[in-house]
């Protein structure tokens, strides 16, 4: 189906195509509504329509430009482990096979990238010819300028040539080990010589961050326009994909980056978002919210994404309240003082009281927490903290409206909780604060237990978990499907334990472990050890 975007605003001038130009086409497995709302998204799809060696269609589960050639390269922007359904339903729909052997010199090329796909591709690593890792902003103009030399010749070549990109990850040019049919991994090694052991992510180390390229009605956020404040956080909270996978810590500038982009943002819309792991952590954040502060702002809707709990001030509070916002978010994961020194932390409980106390104060009439159960070494001691706390915040603020948004503990690609599986109990554990907070008056929404297993299982797969997704798909998707998926394929890869609920030893090969982060195997175990040392009191932490 193709939809033509007539109320949409661009902020960004598509380069009109040259003859000879490279069709290609960027999806984002999910519906237009969804998709236009991740400012990844967005930045990517500029950045290739900004070239006039490209002609860049968009592609959506709902809807797609028109497009006068079929693609060459059609790639996919990830970031939400389950729309790897969405991906295989549209390479059928386009009579695309789902697997890269399957694909001949006639098929486009299907790249991929995204938070999913840098963090462990090795599941979906059958599905994709190319995976970019990190960062884009340098890393697709070099994907294009080599491709454009062996655009003319076999697929085998063309793979072989954009493998000598720094951070382009060819799959099918790596050949995984195993410790038996149902073992774990032993290694992945290249299968030709000139292909590199290993690939490193991209990191794009400018202080130029992203905004949005397009608004428009239809976005989840509606007319919204986004400017990215900071990028990965420094607080590095031992379990956190966003912080450990995007190092180091990088800010826009305030006077080049920051200003400018929201003032073209005026031009077009009424609602600003501020987007970033830790925005208030920005050293010139002050300043900014000065800026914002001003008058002429007075009828501008402005949202900030997730704060550190120490920087909410009364003062922050109460631009917010005149600026359109109800509420404040902030990430505390636990009320226990003892399992955040844990997982790194650094937050006390006094700082939550004094956040409320001046969110009260400043006329925001809501707080919302994310919290998290299963953290290794948690016990009940820290189950009760967590109650105790809101008890506290009910009587420390009690006009304001608590929420509290709950997961369960999902160990990450190259985080120092990378080794730790899934707490089995985390599901009662969820029904237990459910049971305890309710009648606080706590709107408590835990997210589902089930779907964090296939999170994890997703997130520390190998290549042979691209079997059990495929066999999930088939049957249904749902929890059960999965594990119907392991019993039809017994005995050739390792049980849904081994993924999701182990906690693996420290020496063991990881399916990823060619593919480079920020940080090394020996740093992460050094954050790691930390965290042992923090909660030693607890055998769990401490079983490895």
């Amino acid at each position: 189906m193709t939809i033509a975007w007539t109320d949409e605003t661009l902020l960004c001038s598509p380069a009109p195509a040259e003859v000879n130009a490279i069709p290609l086409t960027f999806a984002f497995p999910n519906t237009y509504s969804i998709g236009i709302t991740s400012l990844g998204y967005q930045g990517v799809w500029a950045t290739l329509a900004s070239r006039s060696d490209l002609e860049v269609t968009r592609l959506f589960l709902d809807g797609s430009d028109k497009r006068s050639h079929p693609p060459e390269l059609l790639g996919f922007s990830v970031s939400w482990e389950l729309d790897y359904v969405h991906i295989l339903n549209l390479l059928e729909e386009l009579g695309i096979p789902i697997h890269s052997d399957d694909r001949t010199d006639r098929h486009p090329l299907i790249f991929g990238g995204g938070p999913v796909m840098t963090a462990n591709p090795e599941p979906f690593a059958e599905f994709f010819d190319v995976v970019l890792l990190g960062d884009g902003e340098d890393l697709l103009h070099e994907f294009i300028e080599a491709y454009k030399v062996v655009r003319d010749r076999d697929r085998l070549a063309i793979l072989r040539h954009l493998a000598q990109v720094p951070g382009i990850y060819i799959p099918t040019l790596y050949e995984p080990s195993y410790a038996g049919p149902d073992g774990g991994i032993v290694a992945c090694t290249p299968k030709y010589a000139d292909v590199p052991e290993t690939v490193q992510k991209r990191t794009y180390r400018g202080n130029t961050l992203s905004t949005s390229t397009v608004v428009t009605p239809h976005a989840a956020w509606e007319n919204i326009y986004m400017v990215e404040v900071v990028r990965s956080c420094p607080e590095m909270c031992r379990f956190c994909l966003a912080s450990y996978l995007t190092l180091p810590f990088r800010v826009a500038s305030l006077p080049q980056g920051l200003i400018p982009a929201i003032e073209r943002g005026l031009e077009v819309t009424d609602r600003i978002g501020l987007l970033g792991a830790s925005v208030t952590q920005h050293p010139e954040f002050d300043d900014l919210l000065t800026y914002l502060e001003g008058d002429r702002f007075d009828s501008i809707r402005l949202s900030l994404a997730s704060v550190r709990t120490g920087t909410v001030t009364e003062r922050l509070a109460s631009v917010l309240t005149r600026r359109g916002s109800n509420s404040i978010t902030v990430a505390v994961e636990t009320g226990s003082e003892r399992l955040r020194r844990v997982i790194n932390k650094k937050l006390d409980n006094e700082e939550i009281f004094q956040a409320a106390a001046a969110a009260q104060a400043g006329g925001l009439k809501a707080i919302k927490f994310y919290g998290m159960t299963g953290l290794p070494s948690e016990e009940s001691e820290d189950l009760d903290a967590t109650v105790e706390m809101f008890v506290r915040l009910r009587k420390v603020a009690p006009k304001l409206r608590y929420t509290f948004g709950c997961s369960t503990f999902v160990p990450k690609a190259h985080t120092p909780f990378q080794w730790y599986g899934v707490d089995k109990t985390s599901d009662k554990k969820l029904k237990a604060l459910q049971k305890q907070l309710r009648p606080l008056g706590v709107d408590f929404r835990p997210e589902s237990y089930n779907w964090s297993v296939i999170q994890a299982l997703i997130s520390r797969g190998d290549r042979r978990v691209g079997r059990v997704l495929e066999l999930a798909r088939e049957f249904g998707e749902s929890l059960g499907s999965y594990k119907r998926a392991f019993k039809t394929l017994k005995r050739e890869l390792p049980p849904l334990d081994f993924y999701v609920h182990e906690d693996w030893e420290i020496d063991l090969p990881l399916p990823w472990e060619h593919l480079l982060g920020p940080l090394g195997r020996d740093r992460l175990l050094q954050h790691r050890a930390a965290a042992i040392a923090a909660g030693k009191s607890n055998d769990r932490c401490v079983a490895n």
